[in-house]
């Protein structure tokens, strides 16, 4: 199952709550920071194109001044993509191959925007007005309003991901009413994987 949302929405926390369950899950967000660890493929190449501008004093990826970099030059964005799509998909479908819960999920922001989507059986989206999902992204992130909207419009609209979900999570009241849609949805799971 692919969950996904937009920032500030819950995907974590909804995760954790399918975990107490017994369901493991893959984080793209996780995956694509090993998939850059120094020593990797990836890291040499990035380094061997960028130089030590965008490595830490430890040899880690300057992510900020990387993402500076690729969002100044679209040239570079692209190189960058097609270097570490291929790596992270493959990295991710590796590492869901190898649970063995009844079934799994793919946790990925970006899931439908990336079609990850393709490698799920169903889509569930966690819900959240745009004003509270703000709201709780800049709290979370100590982040500045122009910040997490600039994040929120790279991501698909809430309207078209909701158009492409089998399901969907509202995470505007309480854990409680929380943990038991999660319960409803896996109970569905359950049935779902064993057929």
């Amino acid at each position: 199952m692919g969950l996904t949302g937009g920032i500030g929405c819950g995907k974590t926390t909804v995760a954790e709550l399918f975990v107490k369950r017994g369901v493991h899950y893959v984080d793209a967000d996780i995956v694509s920071r090993e998939v850059v660890m120094p020593g990797t493929a990836c890291h040499n190449a990035i380094s061997q194109r960028f130089g030590s501008s965008v490595l830490q004093a430890d040899g880690s990826l300057n992510r900020a001044k990387l993402r500076d970099t690729i969002f100044s030059q679209p040239e570079a964005k692209s190189w960058l993509e097609q270097l570490l799509h291929p790596a992270i998909r493959q990295s991710l479908l590796a590492q869901l191959n190898a649970l063995s819960s009844p079934y799994a999920l793919l946790v990925a922001p970006l899931l439908l925007e990336n079609k990850l989507n393709q490698y799920v059986q169903r889509v569930l989206v966690i819900d959240l007005p745009e004003p509270v999902q703000l709201t709780r992204a800049m709290a979370r992130d100590n982040a500045s309003e122009q910040q997490i909207r600039a994040i929120m419009a790279a991501q698909l609209s809430r309207t078209e991901r909701l158009a492409q979900a089998d399901d969907i999570i509202s995470n505007d009241s309480t854990i409680a009413a929380l943990d038991s849609q999660v319960e409803r949805l896996h109970q569905q799971y359950l049935q779902l994987a064993r057929h």
